[in-house]
């Protein structure tokens, strides 16, 4: 590595080419930036005695053997500055060439060109010497041309060489073009296959503040490959990833590199997000040993378009949009699930579209039903991402459903008794999921209807004050029957005229125009059949709909038989990490357990030896009893041993 201070117009001076490689970020400087480097140059370019304004590092290799004419260069750092500095110098070539002018300290339009813009016998790409990315750079090749930019032209180039023509409308361009001059960076330039660009690149960025950890995470992964390679790889693996995030690439890339990395890596708790571009580096050096990069790009490219369609909801499949919109908006962090479940819908044939459609109803029914219980929703992430390493290729709906049973008591899958219960009993206007719960009762049905319009109504006003109509129906406790069923879901509804019901008398509420009478929607059925509103028509009716809600969010119903081998194959995990020999037997012991264990293996195909640190623990699917030939003097209740409810003769 070579590093000295050198003025930037000595940097561009003379037949060469600078690179931006093609996977750095486009350029983006701002006019607040522009407007800063315009303030410093026209400071130090009016003050004889600034001998320098100090603008930054420049870091670039050799993208070749650079035995050619004219030699090219990969800019590794600096191409903000280089590129606005490039626009500067234009936009004060075309100023020189349409108002020129006598001033010795002046250059000549022609000279600008030749000296800092392109390369006088440059032909083809090589022409300019400066090469930005896609559309900036098209951009920039019009404007060298001397061109006028069309409104479709990368905004930021054509806004950014707009303000420094204006600028030099009115400023004196010999100040100008002596503040260009004193215009100083730290010149770096690497040795090819000696140096580690990417390395260095870190080291530059080490605060963060302008990048990414997707910027950081691209440029690992292309910057130590040649330029055709890394132009390709981008094009074919990189590109279609930045195209499929849109607009939303640089603010969900980092979080969905987060998910990749949890199901890769399995984490025992949630990644920083500060920290991802340090575990995907680890991860591609450790996949990349044993892999080629095109192959790890490939997986990476498969992934995100699982992100982007559950996390960004973005599903072209109309069966699954509304199921992953509807478990996306109960649930933020479901996302590693999702990429798992995904992956086995796309790779495997165990997993068609009506098993997949099943699994996100039931996780949307598993997170529905726990916030309805008031059951702890944190650490909803670990829950996701454990359940997502125990998805299994071959049976992806039925590891989803054990994976779910086996959660443990805190993490379990509500009951329908609990369930319903707790919809029948519980201030449900308080719950955040409130309208969606309202609606998914009212559209329980192929007949949707768009509630998007409708507010929560309150059958029973909230009103303390009730008119004396709903005292009289509700009786001397009205005050207490309120307080209590006021919020309840049988007192709970949807409708577009909220306001124009206010804390009207419940005849009123039905029978005026637009009324409960002459809504359309199912959920104002029951209501409008009633003559009186007091509790038992309010209990009736929230025992009706939680009793609907049940069918609306299923229950867990799972296959023993797959548990019980799910427990098994994590037991024989565990036991895979010890041997017989290590448990420590003392010699008559180990002389009895050789004598009883053919004897306990010939019990059946299905026992199972599990070996641990200090003991060795025999299992089948159902656990069996040994049994002892009783003698004259031994109790009955002392005939054998039972290891658990099931039998099996021994």
């Amino acid at each position: 590595m070579n590093a000295q201070d050198l003025p930037l117009t000595q940097l561009l001076d003379g037949a060469k080419q600078f690179i931006v490689p093609i996977f750095q970020r486009d350029y983006s400087w701002g006019t607040k930036h522009c407007q800063q480097l315009w303030n410093d140059i026209l400071r130090v370019g009016g003050d004889p005695a600034a001998r320098a304004h100090f603008l930054g590092s420049v870091v670039y290799i050799a993208a070749e053997d650079n035995q050619a004419a004219i030699p090219r260069w990969l800019l590794i750092d600096g191409q903000q500055r280089l590129s606005t500095v490039t626009l500067l110098l234009t936009a004060l070539r075309d100023r020189l060439k349409s108002h020129p002018s006598d001033d010795e300290a002046l250059p000549s339009d022609e000279e600008v060109e030749d000296r800092f813009l392109r390369n006088r016998h440059g032909r083809g790409e090589r022409r300019s010497k400066l090469m930005l990315r896609r559309a900036d750079n098209e951009a920039l090749s019009a404007l060298l041309a001397g061109q006028d930019l069309s409104d479709t032209a990368a905004e930021p180039v054509r806004e950014n060489y707009a303000f420094f023509q204006e600028r030099l409308a009115e400023a004196g361009l010999a100040q100008v073009y002596a503040g260009i001059a004193k215009l100083v960076i730290v010149d770096v330039s690497l040795t090819r296959g000696h140096d580690d660009p990417q390395m260095i690149f870190e080291s530059l960025n080490s605060t963060g503040l302008d990048l990414t950890q997707a910027d950081l995470i691209r440029n690992f992964v292309l910057m130590r490959l040649d330029d055709e390679l890394q132009t390709r790889l981008y094009e074919d693996y990189w590109r279609p990833i930045e195209l499929a995030f849109g607009n939303r690439y640089r603010s969900e890339f980092d979080k969905f590199c987060r998910d990749f990395l949890v199901l890769k890596l399995r984490p025992s708790k949630q990644l920083r997000a500060d920290a991802i571009y340090h575990h995907f580096r680890n991860h591609f050096r450790a996949e990349s040993a044993t892999r080629s990069v095109e192959d790890v790009l490939a997986e990476l490219r498969r992934f995100a378009g699982y992100y982007v369609r559950f996390s960004l909801g973005r599903e072209a499949d109309p069966q699954f949009a509304a199921a992953s919109g509807r478990l996306r908006a109960l649930v933020e962090v479901a996302s590693p699930l999702m990429l798992r479940l995904h992956d086995c819908h796309a790779r495997t044939g165990a997993f068609d579209r009506r098993a997949f459609g099943s699994a996100i109803e039931l996780l949307e029914s598993y997170v529905f039903r726990r916030s309805a219980c008031d059951m702890q929703t944190r650490s909803l992430y670990q829950i996701f991402a454990g359940i997502a390493y125990q998805i299994r290729d071959a049976a992806p709906l039925q590891s989803l459903k054990v994976a779910l049973y086996r959660s443990g008591r805190k993490r379990r899958f509500p009951s329908d008794s609990e369930f319903r219960d707790a919809l029948e009993t519980r201030d449900v206007y308080a719950m955040r999921s409130c309208a969606y719960l309202l609606d998914r009762l009212e559209n329980d049905s192929k007949e949707k209807i768009d509630t998007s319009g409708c507010t929560i109504e309150h059958v029973l006003p909230q009103n303390e004050n009730l008119l004396p109509a709903w005292r009289g129906m509700l009786g001397a406790d009205w005050k207490l029957i309120q307080e209590t069923w006021l919020h309840r879901l049988g007192n709970l509804t949807l409708s577009g005229y909220n306001s124009e019901y206010s804390d009207r008398d419940f005849d009123e509420k039905k029978t005026m125009r637009k009324g409960f009478n002459d809504s359309p929607l199912r959920l104002n059925r029951f209501i409008r059949e009633q003559v009186r509103w007091t509790a038992a028509e309010i209990e009736a009716r929230g025992k009706a709909l939680a009793q609907q809600a049940v069918k609306v969010w299923p229950g867990l119903s799972v296959d023993m038989q797959a548990v019980r081998a799910a427990e098994l194959e994590e037991r024989r995990a565990a036991a895979a990490q010890h041997s017989i020999e290590a448990v420590g037997f003392d010699p008559e012991a180990r002389a009895l357990f050789d004598a009883i264990r053919p004897h306990l293996l010939a019990l059946g195909d299905d026992v199972v030896e599990l070996c641990g640190a200090k003991s060795v623990v025999y299992r089948v699917f159902d656990h069996f009893r040994i049994a002892a030939r009783r003698s004259a003097e031994q109790p009955a209740q002392h005939r054998g041993h039972r290891a658990g409810p099931g039998r099996r003769g021994g």
